[in-house]
């Protein structure tokens, strides 16, 4: 099985669907994450530091990527972080396009469409219109919950899950592979600490009868 996993941001891979990923991965699939941005916003483009600050967090994203055992598709950068929502749809949905010809994925990971962070809806509008029927071959699209934007999004399109994935096994990978993004883990009472991310999981397994899980929404099935 081949699986594509498109985000906005490096860190967005881990804290939506990480441990699924793991698992997907050491079940012999081949798993491949893209990402449009380099997720430390304008400062690249105008500052050393900037530069600085983008290198360190595209080591920090092949660092948790090895954690999990997966591949890097590409796309880090490639777009401005927090300004998605300016980009033409049309850009971004052949982005996509682009993405799914050549790594032809049967199982795609994206965000929820209706998350706070404007950049996680763009990306997750565009990975549904470049995954249409009437185009693709695409047999599923799964929408994750990124912690600190899927919950934040009070009064817009809630995250309601209806599929639940056992991440017993490696749930300690996920938190282990949030760890290389040193500078987005929060405090103790921060949705990105390790505690919350942990209680997350939990959270989501005691809805299934297991000790971790993570949710999605099923966003499309075929079955053949």
């Amino acid at each position: 099985m081949n699986i594509l996993a498109v985000f906005a941001h490096p860190d967005d891979e881990t804290l939506g669907c990480g441990a699924t990923l793991a698992r997907c991965a050491d079940a012999g699939a081949r798993v491949v994450v893209v990402v449009f941005t380099d997720g430390i916003g304008a400062r690249a483009s105008s500052d050393p530091e900037g530069w600085s600050a983008a290198a360190a967090r595209n080591r920090n994203f092949l660092a948790a990527l090895k954690v999990l055992h997966l591949d890097s598709g590409g796309g880090f950068g490639a777009f401005s972080d927090q300004q998605l929502d300016r980009e033409s749809s049309l850009r971004l949905v052949r982005t996509v396009e682009g993405y799914v010809g050549y790594h032809k994925p049967d199982v795609i990971y994206t965000h929820h469409v209706g998350d706070l962070n404007a950049d996680h809806r763009a990306v997750a509008q565009a990975v549904l219109t470049a995954t249409r029927p009437a185009v693709s071959t695409v047999l599923a699209v799964y929408a994750c919950e990124i912690p600190s934007s899927t919950e934040w999004a009070f009064g817009g399109t809630p995250f309601v899950p209806n599929v639940f994935v056992d991440v017993t096994e490696t749930i300690d990978r996920k938190i282990e592979a949030m760890c290389c993004y040193t500078n987005e883990m929060g405090s103790a009472l921060h949705p990105r600490s390790p505690e919350k991310l942990r209680a997350l999981a939990a959270w989501r397994g005691a809805t299934i009868g297991a000790a971790y899980a993570e949710a999605f929404v099923s966003l499309r099935e075929v079955r053949r």
